[in-house]
């Protein structure tokens, strides 16, 4: 599975390293990323999946259910059995 949110489709972005000299490295800054169990109140059950930080901020605002539905996903494919 790649390095990217499964809920907003954030992944990793381009940049340079800049050093005191004003050298330029490329380098890749890579979001950051957790596996999270969400309660989905609808289903009555936890939902895992891997979503950034800022996907969580957004969760608590619109609920999971709105956000699986904006990127088409289908929240009883990835139920955790208790």
């Amino acid at each position: 599975m790649s390095r990217r949110c499964m809920l907003t489709g954030k992944r990793a972005n381009n940049g340079f390293s800049v050093s005191f000299s004003h050298r330029r490295t490329k380098k890749l800054q890579q979001v950051n990323l957790q596996w999270k169990k969400i309660w989905d109140p609808e289903q009555g059950c936890y939902v895992r999946l891997k979503v950034s930080t800022k996907a969580l901020k957004t969760i608590s605002l619109k609920g999971i259910n709105k956000m699986a539905k904006e990127a088409g996903i289908d929240l009883i494919k990835h139920r955790v059995e208790a």
